[in-house]
Order: structure tokens, then C-alpha cells, then sequence
């Protein structure tokens, strides 16, 4: 997995590994979460990996258009 770079220094997300059609998201303290493009949809996926490799704005999407939609 790759550091998450958190650049706000705010973030929850600590690490994270993209893969073809899916992140897998590790929080502090808690299992990973995988968010694939069928249950969350290609397009926030697409927005996720965006975000990861950016290093900033990854908890906040997640919390407002993906919380719940994780395999």
C-alpha cells in the first residue's frame, strides 16, 4: 500500500492501494476498504484514485458521495 500523503493534515486515510477497477482504503486504526466500481461506480472510483494519489480530499469525498458503498 502507499502512504497517503495528507496534505491538509487533517485526514483519517492513512494508506491506500489502487488497483484496475477498485482502492482499497486503510483509515487509522482499522481493517482496509475496498470501494470497487461495482458497488461505488466507476466514476467516484475514478475520483477516489485521483484523490489518493493527490494526497488531499480523500476522507471528505468518502464521507459525502461513498461512506456506506464499500465491498
Amino acid at each position: 500500500m502507499e502512504r497517503y500523503k495528507n496534505l491538509g493534515r487533517d485526514s483519517r486515510v492513512h494508506y491506500y492501494q489502487i488497483e484496475d477497477t477498485s482502492i482499497e482504503v486503510k483509515f487509522d486504526s482499522s481493517k482496509p476498504y475496498t470501494y470497487s466500481y461495482k458497488k461505488a461506480g466507476k466514476s467516484h472510483v475514478e475520483n477516489m484514485k485521483t484523490l489518493a494519489t493527490k494526497g488531499s480530499g480523500l476522507t471528505s469525498y468518502i464521507n459525502k458521495y461513498v461512506k456506506n458503498l464499500y465491498d
